[in-house]
């Protein structure tokens, strides 16, 4: 017999356990009919999110690209009515789906879609005193991935949970020397972590329908 595939396992793992509603499937469906990339992050990994979000009661949530919105619907539902989920996108097309697709989930009060480049967006809400944040997710251009991470140890407090998507990219972080600059991003991101005093980090790889990856996790503990 032959084995199933990942593709096949994320299948049935998702049939038993995945988040399906009418505001996901809306909010993939809108993002492919906009023309948006498919590369959010897969149902079981967004379900990951949310549950993670709960688990440490988080209120005040920082995203780091939100594409059509589809984690952000996931980070908003775990944060509760009462959370605060921002959201940072670059591109104002993206953002303009992400925002129908939070309004269609009747989540469009509890999420603040910014749009810009990251990095300028960041400096502007830490120039207004942003924080601290409860969780952080990353999921941007991965190049910038340590910068970001510097922006959300500056947000940060004890307690903040911070998750770091696509930080081992089929193997390619552990290549050396790294093949492109999204590896090296991932090992800066990973290198970062694990050497900053103040947080307690690790790192899961990740099989499914998108491949081999993983996620970065660390705790601030300081």
């Amino acid at each position: 017999m032959t084995a199933p595939d990942y593709s096949q396992i994320d299948q049935l793992l998702e049939s038993l356990v995945g988040p399906t509603d009418e505001a996901l499937r809306h909010a993939l469906e809108a993002s492919d009919t906009g023309g948006l990339p498919q590369i959010q992050v897969a149902p079981l990994q967004g379900r990951l999110l949310e549950i993670l979000v709960r688990a440490i009661g988080a209120r005040t949530l920082l995203e780091v690209g939100t594409l059509g919105g589809y984690s952000t619907i996931h980070l908003a539902r775990g944060g509760g009515p009462e959370s605060r989920t921002t959201t940072l996108e670059i591109d104002e097309h993206h953002a303009d789906v992400a925002r129908a697709n939070l309004e269609f989930a009747g989540l469009a009060d509890r999420a603040d879609v910014v749009v810009g480049p990251a990095l300028d967006s960041l400096a502007r809400l830490e120039g207004e005193g942003y924080g601290p944040v409860d969780f952080v997710f990353i999921d941007a251009d991965k190049p910038n991935n340590a910068n970001y991470l510097r922006y959300a140890l500056s947000f940060s407090r004890p307690g903040t949970l911070i998750v770091v998507d696509n930080v081992v990219r089929g193997g390619s972080v552990a290549q050396d020397p790294l093949p492109d600059a999204n590896a090296r991003g991932a090992y800066d991101a990973i290198a970062l972590l694990g050497s900053e005093p103040r947080v307690e980090a690790t790192v899961l790889q990740l099989v499914g329908a998108k491949g081999h990856d993983g996620i970065a996790v660390g705790i601030v503990t300081a």
